[in-house]
């Protein structure tokens, strides 16, 4: 039985984030709501997935357990909504989840694929993000990071230089391996 949680998130523009914050509000009140508004992501109106996207990653970065058991359908379902909107908030929550190695290679693959080929700066900002944690936990990942950064400070977008900027700062505070 559908809550009506994702009538909610209908109508306006894509310049508004419409009931998304009483949204994730709702369903950190009701984590049984969760797998309703993940649904949210893929569906056909692009004002819901929108939404949807921003309320799953606000509660998501709350409670990362509640993504968790959605991750295959997060790899391999939402991440391939070309929507710009559901691409940045999924750079974030693919950040969120506990990743095997090999999850944590097509996931890299993924984000770099999507910081060479999207026109949105906001996702690539969050793709670099999600990829700078991914790199603590991989020296190989590491240095190809590390390079992309350096790449994006020296002839970057205003915000791909500031984050790149950022991240470098953050990669020489702690040493290599630790989280």
């Amino acid at each position: 039985m559908k809550s009506g949680l994702l009538e909610r998130l209908k109508g306006g523009d894509l310049r508004s984030i419409g009931r998304a914050n009483e949204a994730a509000q709702l369903v950190l009140k009701k984590p049984e709501l969760f797998q309703e508004l993940f649904g949210g992501m893929t569906d056909g109106d692009p004002l819901i997935r929108m939404r949807a996207a921003d309320a799953a990653e606000k509660v998501s970065s709350k409670h990362p357990e509640y993504l968790q058991p959605f991750k295959a359908r997060l790899l391999n379902k939402v991440a391939m909504v070309p929507q710009q909107e559901v691409r940045w908030h999924t750079a974030q929550m693919l950040a969120y989840l506990t990743l095997t190695p090999k999850e944590r290679d097509r996931t890299a693959r993924l984000l770099f694929s999507w910081i060479e080929n999207e026109k949105s700066n906001i996702v690539k900002v969050l793709s670099l993000q999600a990829l700078a944690g991914f790199a603590q936990q991989d020296k190989y990942l590491r240095s190809k990071v590390v390079s992309l950064l350096n790449k994006f400070v020296a002839d970057g977008s205003p915000s791909l230089k500031s984050r790149s900027k950022k991240i470098l700062k953050e990669f020489a505070a702690r040493k290599p391996g630790k989280t």
